[in-house]
């Protein structure tokens, strides 16, 4: 038990049928019949329907949530399933949010699912946040954790926050009616490239269960008053050491309030190109041209079982580490006019042509913004699942 009052009010009395369904939570000291209610009244919003959002959604359509949305503007690719489980092989090129309704057909129709195919922004974040007792954030990127954070504290909505890296997990509430924020934690948005992503890192597939359970449970806990909650707490987890820490934070009495919201693709200090952009089509169209033969390097820095996949035709492989290592030293560029540096959508290419600094004489560095996926579809005219 704990002092702090329940998030939500209960609603009325439960039918046979769903005292079966939840007699496990009934018989449970601090849930019982009013905490099972107290979950059946509640409106849920999940932003990411992926690695994170798939244990979150799996547990709360599991445990009776009321209404449940869920936001992601996302389609399903091959790789996302390793660690994605709420969706199917038959899903890729799908919209994400859509698996969510099935889930919930599936396993407990008596939820309300609200699917919302879009990015979480400045224009639509408030209503939604004001719309939710409690939001969910299972995203994957600085911007949008740090605008949903900036939402819940103006709109007094608690949030249940995690994060994913590699074999390493976090898991926090940030509830602005009690407690600090994420602010408090972290003041600034880093830099959008100080932690690689997960195509760039990895991330090990069962740790999502792991961190969207620890979610789970946190947001089941603020709804029906149970216990005492990650509220000032950041709980880390470490699956290659099995090991478990949580560290205690306080409000910042120096930290200004949020006032209103931002625009968080400035602030995110995302990787801005000092190097030219091409796409696809202008790839192609410069190497076939007059005044350019032959002498158009194109640089892939995927890892080595990527281009087993797929690479575009013509390139070379020079990996990322070595780029960002070696440099100019790595890039076989003697007598190339053009430099084209090359990965799977264009995030990693962009990083590395940032790295390579001052260009050797007479060649122009550029990157290819949609990488080798967009170089596929529009030159071969081939959708890559991967």
């Amino acid at each position: 038990m704990s002092g702090r009052a329940p998030l939500v009010a209960p609603r009325t009395a439960l039918d046979p049928a769903q005292l079966a369904r939840y007699s496990r939570h009934l018989t449970l000291p601090g849930v019982g019949e009013e905490g099972q209610r107290r979950i059946a009244a509640a409106r849920v919003l999940v932003i990411g329907a992926g690695g994170l959002g798939s244990p979150i959604s799996s547990y709360l359509i599991a445990a009776g949530v009321g209404t449940l949305a869920v936001m992601d503007d996302d389609t399903v690719e091959l790789s996302n399933l390793q660690r994605q489980i709420m969706h199917r092989q038959s899903d890729v090129g799908a919209r994400k949010v859509d698996s969510v309704p099935r889930l919930a057909a599936q396993l407990n129709d008596q939820v309300q699912v609200v699917p919302l195919g879009q990015r979480l922004t400045p224009d639509n974040a408030l209503e939604l946040f004001a719309g939710y007792d409690l939001v969910i954030d299972g995203s994957d990127n600085f911007a949008t954790r740090y605008l949903s954070n900036d939402a819940a504290e103006l709109t007094g909505t608690p949030l249940v926050w995690g994060t994913l890296f590699q074999f390493s997990g976090q898991v926090s509430v940030f509830d602005p009616r009690t407690g600090p924020m994420l602010r408090d934690l972290f003041p600034e948005i880093p830099d959008a490239d100080s932690v690689p992503s997960c195509a760039e890192g990895g991330v090990f597939g069962a740790l999502c269960g792991v961190v969207g359970s620890i979610m789970a449970v946190e947001a089941l806990k603020l709804i029906t008053g149970t216990g005492e909650t990650l509220s000032g707490k950041l709980w880390l987890y470490d699956a290659l050491s099995a090991g478990v820490r949580t560290l205690s934070f306080e409000r910042d009495p120096q930290r200004a309030r949020v006032r209103k919201l931002g625009n968080y693709a400035q602030e995110s200090c995302a990787l801005a190109p000092a190097v030219g952009q091409l796409g696809a089509a202008e790839l192609e169209t410069l190497r076939g041209s007059q005044a350019a033969p032959g002498r158009v390097l194109v640089i892939d820095v995927r890892e080595d079982w990527e281009r087993q996949i797929a690479a575009i035709t013509g390139s070379v492989h020079v990996p990322l580490d070595q780029v960002l290592s070696r440099g100019w030293d790595a890039i076989p560029a003697q007598g190339a006019t053009h430099v084209v540096l090359a990965c799977k959508s264009g995030a990693r290419s962009l990083r590395a042509a940032q790295a390579l600094g001052p260009q050797p004489a007479g060649a122009q560095v550029l990157n290819l913004s949609g990488g080798t996926l967009e170089w596929y579809q529009q030159v071969r005219g081939e959708a890559l699942a991967y």
